[in-house]
């Protein structure tokens, strides 16, 4: 029997003689099997949307004159799904140890357009074509254009992948973390929000009434139906726990739940002839898989270099670069947001470079298996994690695992593209908006009246909304003379998410202001966060439970052989080590002002106090 509860007091868990009530799970918890599962299929819905984006964007560079090359389309997407099934695991269990699922994201789509559409002489279909070999592609409609678009793609994601793996082994990406503040963190996630909101309107352009049904159902289930309760029996043994668990069963599956009805709805009247989907035509290959189904294959497992080996040139070299600086940062704030969302520590600086290493890893082998696209954290089921209040590992690994099944399976993987544009609108608009949100929150520890403040957050914002949108409507005022250069220097001017970390970046550490006016007193963040760990004499255990690498991987990193440069960004750091990192004297100050401070504003590291009840 459901239990719909509202009281006053929802964020916690509650216990009562009748009843033992779970909101929400720990990243070490587990969640019931079945509860499990669903929570699994529907982080793979989510990513089915980004997935759908970048590939049908990426496939209107990669047409073949006015044919499309349907079943590569799938093709193309069931190796990304693959590949990004392996990058979740190294993600989960080599990286950051947080709940994040990886995906092919805005930050490679942006290079990758500008690398197709500035060939040297070249246009789509004039490249070399291999035939494939395959037993399911024997005639010559299941001829593969693996021309020199896509082995050039190919190759900008294995340029970004070892850009990734070398940022993170020299121990920089989480040097610059550790001095991002509150008015750092803040912007970026703005605009990571805000990067999103044509390519959303493009989708839900296809039909307004559908995509307004997603996003009002799960307003509705996450926001107003979020404390009806319905009852499970948990993993806890019934002589440890007789009392029947209950779980928020609307806000933890919040978007699944729409998005399957609709999409089953659409469908049933669809096949009826009552209603046709109408679908943009910049996707319309991604939308409408009728004649080429009988085509793909049920089993299909990613060969490295099936088609060619990558092709490495000038121009892959520069996209790729543009690509993974860009990715970088927006990773880096993928970071911030899970672990505000499930109120975690800041990430330390070794778990942000092993998150990194593992990302650049996973787009190497995505781009060795044959994808078009590489691999980082998917910002929309980073936010999804705001909905659900479920950061489970488990849960994420198996969605990896479910990731994997579908890699293997074009047949499978087209079932994804069959979801309405509408759908994938809907569900994008509600992630991002989490994004958006979570960065705003950043701003209350900050000094807002302050005139740096302003002139930062606003100057910040307004040029990495303006830049791009004027470099694209002039992209021929970039002619240097060398190809590579043009495309490094109009991929970085046209991507938001670099600007906007650079910019705020350069601001908040070069423009004078005190720790209060930054932020940094609060401890939300990098620096402060650690000057502040001292108070706490739980703190290294709350990172360890977050962030600590498995037994096997420890006891390799703390090896006197891994000690020295470059494994040594990568280790587990100590919180008395980080210590003494900051001067005694910018620790005094931190630690004085959050003393003063305290009593205005509520602790923000507090591990798991959003979860109460202890683990089975």
């Amino acid at each position: 029997m459901a239990s719909c509860g509202f009281s006053s007091v929802f964020r916690g868990g509650e216990e009562t003689q009748l009843e033992r009530r779970i909101n929400g799970f720990r990243v070490d918890q587990k969640p019931p099997w079945l509860l499990n599962i669903c929570l699994a299929v529907q982080h793979v819905v989510i990513q089915s949307s980004l997935l759908v984006l970048v590939h049908g964007l990426l496939q209107q560079q990669l047409q073949d004159g006015n044919r499309v090359r349907g079943h590569s389309s799938y093709q193309f997407m069931a190796t990304s799904l693959f590949s990004s099934g392996i990058s979740t695991l190294l993600q989960t269990t080599l990286g950051t140890r947080l709940p994040l699922i990886q995906a092919p994201s805005m930050e490679f789509l942006i290079p990758a357009i500008i690398l197709t559409s500035q060939s040297e002489g070249q246009r789509h279909g004039n490249g070399s074509k291999i035939t494939c070999s395959s037993p399911w592609c024997t005639t010559n409609e299941g001829t593969i254009s693996w021309d020199e678009p896509v082995r050039e793609l190919q190759g900008a994601v294995v340029i970004a992948g070892l850009v990734q793996i070398l940022l993170g082994l020299s121990g920089l990406s989480g040097l610059i973390l550790w001095h991002c503040g509150p008015l750092v963190i803040a912007p970026m996630l703005c605009i990571i929000g805000f990067s999103i909101y044509k390519e959303a309107a493009l989708f839900c352009s296809s039909h307004w009434g559908i995509a307004s049904l997603v996003v009002l159902l799960i307003v509705i289930l996450s926001q107003h139906l979020y404390a009806c309760f319905l009852p499970a029996r948990g993993t806890c043994k019934k002589q440890d726990s007789p009392k029947p668990s209950y779980y928020p069963a609307c806000r933890m599956l919040s978007v699944l739940l729409p998005l399957v009805c609709v999409w089953i709805i659409c469908v049933s009247l669809e096949v009826t002839g009552v209603f046709t989907r109408p679908h943009p035509e910049e996707l319309v290959q991604m939308s409408r898989p009728r004649n080429i189904t009988y085509q793909l294959p049920w089993l299909k497992i990613p060969v490295p270099a099936e088609g060619g080996f990558p092709l490495l040139t000038s121009r892959c070299l520069t996209a790729g670069i543009a690509a993974a600086l860009s990715a970088a940062i927006s990773s880096q704030g993928c970071y911030m947001v899970t672990a505000r969302l499930l109120e975690a520590p800041p990430p330390p600086p070794g778990a942000c470079n092993r998150g990194l290493c593992s990302e650049g890893l996973g787009s190497l082998i995505a781009g060795m298996l044959g994808s078009i696209g590489g691999t980082s954290t998917s910002v929309p089921n980073a936010c999804a994690l705001g909905l659900n209040q479920c950061g489970s590992r488990q849960t994420i690994q198996l969605s990896a695992v479910l990731c994997l099944f579908l890699g293997v399976s074009p047949k499978l993987t087209q079932m994804l593209a069959t979801i309405p544009l509408a759908v994938h609108g809907g569900v994008l608009s509600v992630t991002y908006a989490i994004a958006v949100a979570t960065g705003i929150t950043y701003f209350q520890y900050t000094h807002m009246d302050s005139g740096r403040n302003i002139f930062n957050i606003g100057f910040t914002v307004f040029m990495a909304l303006l830049s791009p949108h004027w470099f694209n409507r002039n992209p021929g005022m970039i002619a240097t003379g060398v190809s590579s250069i043009d495309v490094l220097i109009q991929s970085l001017l046209t991507m938001p998410v670099f600007l906007v970390g650079v910019l705020a970046f350069l601001l908040d550490n070069t423009v004078s202001g005190t720790p209060v006016e930054r932020g940094l007193h609060a401890g939300v963040t990098g620096k402060g966060a650690e000057a502040l760990a001292g108070r706490d004499p739980g703190y290294s255990d709350q990172l360890d439970l977050v962030y600590g690498p498995p037994t096997v991987v420890r006891k390799l990193l703390v090896h006197p052989w891994l000690r020295a440069f470059p494994f040594c960004a990568c280790s587990p750091l100590d919180v008395r080590t980080s210590m003494e990192a900051i001067s005694p004297e910018e620790t005094t100050d931190l630690l004085a002002l959050s003393a003063n401070t305290s009593e205005r504003q509520p602790a923000p590291n507090g591990v798991n106090k959003l979860f109460c009840v202890s683990e089975c």
